[in-house]
């Protein structure tokens, strides 16, 4: 990743938007590893940034795609979260307003691109041991009882 490319998407001045999936296949979700800033180098659900005259629900679709290969059902929408990140000068570095969907897996097979760095099936009960960010950790949960019915 280049300086300008990190520079594109920090100290905006405003939100990005960008949107998430829950994708389920079985008892397990699909988790990325980030290959780029912010925070890079952690876990998290796939996503990315909405592209200009995209809907939300093509940009979700797009991004699973990209980053791991797997085509989703038509996403449902689950909830809208901030990832808002202060410099050290307590200016904002990062401001993302997130819309997450969840979605059943129509092929299950990873093929990884993008800007992830891995990408895996992950069972439900193992989930905690990826340190994922606490809202995503509950965007999981409502996730879950969206699908069942709940």
């Amino acid at each position: 990743m280049t300086i300008s490319e990190i520079d594109e998407r920090s100290f905006l001045p405003r939100p990005i938007i960008g949107v998430g999936a829950v994708v389920w296949h079985q008892d397990r979700i699909l988790l990325i590893k980030r290959g780029k800033e912010p925070n890079i180098g952690s876990w998290s659900i796939p996503g990315g940034a909405q592209e200009i005259g995209e809907t939300v629900r093509d940009a979700v679709c797009r991004e699973v795609m990209e980053e791991t290969g797997v085509k989703i059902s038509s996403p449902i929408l689950v909830d809208i979260v901030d990832l808002i990140s202060p410099a050290k000068d307590c200016k904002i570095e990062y401001h993302y307003t997130l819309i997450d969907f969840v979605a059943v897996a129509l092929n299950p097979d990873v093929r990884l691109g993008g800007d992830a760095a891995d990408a895996k099936w992950v069972k439900i009960s193992d989930v905690t041991n990826y340190k994922l960010w606490n809202k995503t950790i509950e965007v999981i949960a409502k996730s879950r009882s969206i699908l069942s019915g709940n």
